[in-house]
């Protein structure tokens, strides 16, 4: 007993230590603040307010599944109007409403590509301005599409036209691309893509929405922060589907479909069977943000090679958004059984939708799932799968180049990789390029982040002056 009792007091010592030092770090550790605010010229950001606000005026609403090219080809003619020297001077390629722009650089090593698509999702319920208004008031461009993604669109053609009138010749070529199929995953990506590989092109660096300039990116951590997104998780809509021989309701069995349903999810919801794991690149954006958190968040944030256990066991409860940089998750979001109250269903279904991580990778998610609704009688079927995508090297030259872009253009404006648990275009040219990025140069607070894919979509319009004059960096920088 008593060598038991050393154990434990040496135990309590080596942790009590284990604490003292990384207090010590914390305390040594700077305090930063984030004080970026866009400061843009009222009467500039009121003229790029004015060419947003005729883009979200094209009702761009695209459905899975349906080609409706005319639509497109309606909204590129706005195009033209708002954007002349880019349609005289570029050469323009359009593929099922699908465009890819190139502009001839003084060299072709090292080409770029700048994108972000034209489709929008439907915009249902009441708002406050009709949806495809377009309206400016309240220091905001308001409309279905504002934020999702025809402001970024907008930025870099503005960005574009503006150089061209300038003279200016990029140091190498320059590629602008805008899907009409983004929000299904559709075809758009891939045709674009094709074309690229058709033509021979290596890209050196893609720039697509996905992160952002974002307000309070983890609660507690206030300010504007710049999240590079450097990698998407995979994704796969699931079926499961429960049989029986149906029967009355006023006699029912044990086991019925939907009942062997809830049970499956019952589990799945209180012990999921996929691994959490920190991965390099959330690692680094914990680290990254930890010396603008508060004193308590600073310590936890500020000594991975302490706390990172506890992080990995803690933030799902914490954030959702977080703990889905942790591990592969499932979401069930569809449901059918039967037609009438009082008869057992003979087929009850259910649908998911699953995101894959890098460590737990789409095919190995996948059986652990399908195994798992074995266990509960029932049968799985995979209605559409891909896997995550290539991480970008966060210290590579594409992703300094992008930090140093940043940099540049928003002066105080901190900067962190950020893992991408939604899907963008982007997911489509690993094919052609390794450092595919994910940094929409617009601030979304949290208005913009309600409003996507929500009522009231609008995007503050003091921000777009300091968009276009990132793309108009970063084309041109030295590669």
């Amino acid at each position: 007993m008593k060598y038991v009792g050393l154990v434990l007091l040496g135990i309590l010592l080596i942790i009590i230590l284990l604490l003292l030092i990384a207090i010590v770090r914390t305390l040594l550790m700077p305090k930063k603040t984030s004080n970026y605010k866009p400061d843009a010229d009222e009467k500039e950001a009121l003229r790029l307010a004015q060419k947003l606000s005729k883009m979200v005026q094209c009702d761009t609403t695209s459905h899975a599944g349906e080609t409706e090219i005319e639509k497109y080809l309606g909204f590129h003619k706005v195009l033209e109007e708002l954007f002349p020297l880019v349609h005289k001077e570029l050469q323009k390629t359009e593929i099922d409403g699908n465009l890819l722009y190139y502009w001839k650089g003084k060299s072709s090593e090292k080409p770029i590509l700048l994108m972000s698509h034209q489709d929008v999702v439907p915009a249902e319920g009441e708002w406050i301005h009709a949806p495809f208004s377009g309206d400016i008031a309240d220091g905001k461009v308001w409309g279905r599409g504002t934020a999702d993604t025809k402001c970024t669109v907008m930025a870099f053609l503005e960005a574009v036209e503006e150089l061209l009138a300038e003279g200016f010749v990029p140091p190498t070529d320059v590629y602008l691309a805008s899907s009409c199929t983004e929000e299904w995953a559709g075809d758009g990506a891939p045709k674009l893509v094709k074309e690229l590989q058709k033509r021979g092109i290596r890209l050196f660096l893609l720039c697509d929405e996905g992160g952002a300039i974002i307000t309070e990116p983890v609660g507690g951590i206030p300010g504007n922060f710049a999240m590079v997104g450097v990698f998407e998780k995979g994704k796969a809509d699931v079926k499961f589907t429960a049989k029986s021989n149906g029967g009355h309701a006023s006699a029912p069995s044990k086991g019925t479909p939907i009942a062997r349903l809830c049970a499956f999810v019952n589990e799945v919801e209180k012990h999921s069977p996929f691994q959490k794991k920190m991965l390099p690149e959330v690692s680094a954006m914990f680290t990254s943000l930890a010396p603008y958190a508060s004193f308590g968040l600073k310590l936890v944030l500020g000594n991975m090679w302490l706390f990172k256990p506890l992080l990995k066991a803690v933030l799902p409860k914490i954030s959702a958004q977080a703990g889905a940089m942790l591990q592969t998750t499932i979401a069930f979001t569809m449901q059918s059984g039967s037609d009438a109250y009082n008869v057992i269903p003979q087929e009850a279904t259910l649908g998911a939708n699953m995101r894959f991580i890098p460590h737990q990778g789409e095919k190995e998610s996948l059986e652990i799932i399908r195994n798992l609704a074995s266990k509960y009688g029932l049968e799985t079927e995979i209605i559409h799968s891909n896997d995550y995508t290539k991480p970008v090297d966060i210290h590579g030259e594409g992703y300094r180049l992008m930090e140093q872009v940043i940099a540049q253009t928003f002066p105080g404006l901190p900067s962190s990789p950020y893992v991408m648990t939604g899907a963008t275009d982007a997911q489509f040219y690993s094919p052609v390029c390794d450092n595919c990025i994910r940094f929409a140069p617009v601030v979304y607070g949290p208005e913009q982040m309600k409003g996507m894919h929500g009522l009231n979509e609008c995007m503050e319009y003091n921000c777009l002056p300091g968009a276009v004059q990132f793309y108009k960096n970063l084309i041109c920088a030295e590669k």
